[in-house]
């Protein structure tokens, strides 16, 4: 979907049911801005190849704004284009997360012969666990030529969420902290993390973007900005007020 001259979101990657995962690029004058690699070497494909196709002369960079597998499946497919991969400094996921991150997904196959035939195989293939190589913990300005992205912090689904906003455009892609017509996933943290999390909405609303490319649903724009925004924030308030997530047992 081309939400501007630079700014691309492709929404809908295959993930864990009923999860879909969402990714995205900003097309400057020299560089290309992946934003997240989806789940796997398949997704980081279909990524590429549309980011490829609109400034094929670019050299491409990635962004992962978390540190969750559905945001960094892909990672290996493109370092092995030799792309740097950016991220948060706490992102720093380890062999036996990702084999278990595997697992999980081999016990959502409902059917036993699926599931004993190791049909999660063909979903990781030739995916190999990639962490970032530049850390990031504060934020940060990325010249893209002829276009600035700024990073931003914005911690509360986890420690690692950053988003990326393009100003120029008043565009903001911005992972896990906002989900539209998902429930946000809350069961990474607690009280703390979720008045945390409030905080980063309000920075994003502040930034009163015209677009926003969500983690996980369909893109926000115009009216639908501000409700995605405060259907997020009225779960945490429930959440804080209740002491548990909305999903939890």
């Amino acid at each position: 979907m081309r939400l501007s001259a630079r700014c691309f979101a492709i929404t809908g990657l295959a993930y864990l049911p009923p999860w879909e995962v969402n990714a995205g690029f900003i097309a400057g004058g020299h560089t290309t801005l992946v934003v997240d690699a989806g789940a796997n070497a398949l997704a980081a494909a279909t990524v590429h190849g549309y980011a490829s196709a609109v400034r094929p002369s670019n050299r491409v960079a990635v962004l992962n704004t978390e540190k969750h597998f559905d945001h960094i499946g892909g990672n290996s497919y493109f370092r092995d284009l030799g792309a740097e991969i950016y991220g948060h400094s706490l992102i720093a996921r380890t062999a036996d997360e990702f084999k278990a991150e595997r697992a999980e997904f081999r016990s959502v196959i409902a059917n036993a012969s699926r599931r004993d035939r190791g049909e999660e195989d063909a979903f990781y293939h030739n995916t190999s666990l990639v962490n970032p190589n530049h850390g990031i913990d504060a934020d940060t300005a990325i010249d893209l030529g002829d276009c600035t992205v700024h990073l931003l912090l914005t911690p509360g689904h986890t420690a690692t969420n950053i988003s990326a906003w393009v100003p120029d455009d008043r565009i903001l892609y911005c992972g896990d902290c906002l989900t539209h017509l998902y429930l946000p996933n809350l069961d990474c943290g607690a009280a703390p993390e979720w008045r945390q999390w409030l905080e980063s909405l309000d920075r994003v609303e502040r930034l009163d973007p015209c677009a926003i490319v969500p983690g996980h649903g369909p893109v926000a724009k115009h009216d639908d900005v501000s409700r995605m925004i405060e259907a997020v924030r009225r779960e945490l308030e429930l959440a804080i007020a209740l002491g548990r997530s909305p999903t939890s047992a």
